[in-house]
């Protein structure tokens, strides 16, 4: 039985970038699609995670590689299977590169022994597929145990980590020395900013590349206001949206999609359709802080009106987050323990997963409805949720810490604030909803910065120059 997935991926024409892109942007990125045609004719692309849906790690890997197959390159994406007892170690790992000690359990010889039992099948059945001639990206801890494997087959091979901290603990250091001997053999490192490159690897190894967003996917097309109000309908999420348009979207491949399925919520009321939303868009962790967000909401946030929705996947749906279950039952304890009045401002929305574009629709419905956008985490590698928002033309306040840093320029493009001061999330969000000039100054200022640094236009260029690099080198 095969113990890897092979996840089907589409084609994209890199020509729509025209639509988004400058003249002179555009044309650079023209140059790049003709450079990457000739450089990876007769190779294939592969790329390595562990899960196909949840999470912006597998949401970037269906568009980058949408797109370099519509420029005629051989991009393929392999998803290994794991079980709970590995999935628990490499959750366990996320956390504590993060700098939190997750579940608190050890990463001793135990643990070790379990990392490398369930990659020895998955890496000895893709040694047989990557030919000496072929590209391997292998992204985040999961499956970084299968590097020293492929690149003894003679394959190109990078390990993408998107994950990281800035200033380094103890508690990451440990999950370094856990990976390192893993990763070490390969010939590139890519993590997401500068500082979160680790200690122990070779320097000259180390590229830098941020993440983008695909803005012609289904969580970040342009929907206008009929649509959008229909699908948030169709989902459950709102009550008393006008009527008459469909709860339509465009999916991947051009054709048409529709929102059939309803959201869970936890919820004393629907959220009435004309009240100000405050919106946190993110997969059922700690790090990102569901119950702070709530509580800064709640107690600091001076708007009557406003309400807070968190949305995020149903998590039976992650097969690669096994705490997603836990933490949503601790923010519904959370939610519970609310004032009555506070409780009944706030919504918490667990998103179907059954049709991944479906749930992207929801979202992008969800973010472009909202009066304000936040991503209050406690700790981000990168936080496409932000880009997406920012890229809506949607004013976020969000924490200043990892690579939210990079996306918002404080008080131009965003708001960026102390994660651990409710005080000072709850007063920016009350700024900002009650300051709509401000908000939309913000709003648009935050679409434009997008615009220039974080499409996947820019994140395919830089992939292009880093294997033309390697290959030169060998």
């Amino acid at each position: 039985m095969s113990v890897v997935d092979d996840v089907a991926v589409g084609a994209f024409p890199p020509e729509r970038f025209r639509d988004v892109l400058s003249a002179d942007r555009f044309a650079r990125f023209e140059a790049e699609v003709e450079r990457a045609r000739r450089l990876f004719e007769g190779r294939v692309v592969w790329n390595v995670n562990s899960t196909a849906q949840g999470g912006g790690v597998a949401e970037m890997l269906r568009s980058l590689l949408a797109y370099a197959r519509g420029a005629g390159i051989d991009a393929r994406w392999a998803v290994i299977h794991g079980n709970p007892d590995f999935f628990r170690v490499t959750k366990r790992i996320h956390n504590n590169l993060h700098g939190a000690p997750g579940d608190g359990g050890d990463l001793g010889p135990d643990e070790a022994a379990v990392y490398r039992a369930t990659l020895a099948e998955p890496a000895a059945e893709l040694a047989e597929l990557v030919r000496p001639d072929d590209v391997v990206i292998v992204h985040d801890p999961q499956p970084a145990g299968i590097v020293g494997r492929l690149r003894a087959s003679g394959a190109v091979v990078v390990w993408r980590c998107h994950v990281g901290l800035d200033l380094p603990s103890d508690v990451a250091r440990r999950a370094w020395r856990f990976l390192i001997p893993h990763v070490r053999p390969a010939d590139a490192y890519v993590f997401s900013r500068a500082a979160f490159a680790w200690e122990g690897l070779d320097r000259e190894r180390v590229v830098v590349i941020p993440p983008s967003i695909d803005a012609f996917s289904p969580k970040n097309q342009e929907l206008d206001d009929g649509a959008r109000d229909a699908i948030l309908a169709a989902a459950g999420i709102v009550s008393g949206a006008p009527d008459g348009a469909a709860p339509t979207f465009v999916r991947h491949d051009g054709t048409p999609g529709r929102v059939d399925r309803r959201a869970t919520l936890v919820e004393d009321r629907p959220l009435p359709y004309d009240a100000p939303a405050v919106v946190q868009v993110s997969r059922w962790d700690r790090l990102k802080d569901p119950i702070g967000v709530m509580e800064g909401f709640a107690r600091h946030a001076d708007a009557a009106d406003a309400h807070l929705v968190l949305a995020g996947p149903a998590v039976e749906a992650v097969s690669d987050d096994p705490e997603g279950a836990e933490v949503l039952r601790a923010t519904t304890d959370a939610w519970r323990a609310l004032p009555a009045r506070a409780r009944a401002r706030v919504h918490l929305a667990a998103l179907p997963m059954d049709d991944g574009e479906e749930n992207a629709a929801i979202v992008n419905a969800l973010q472009r409805h909202a009066r304000v956008a936040v991503q209050k985490s406690l700790a981000e590698g990168f936080g496409l949720t932000v880009a997406e928002a920012m890229w809506k033309a949607r004013p976020v306040v969000a924490s200043r810490i990892g690579g939210i840093q990079d996306q918002i320029v404080d008080g131009v493009s965003g708001v960026l604030v102390d994660p651990a001061d409710l005080g000072a999330f709850g007063a920016a969000v009350t700024r900002l909803l009650a300051d709509g000039d401000t908000a939309r100054r913000i709003g648009r200022e935050a679409q434009e910065r997008v615009r220039d640094e974080f499409l996947a236009a820019r994140h395919l260029m830089q992939y292009v120059g880093l294997v033309a690099s390697l290959l030169a080198r060998r």
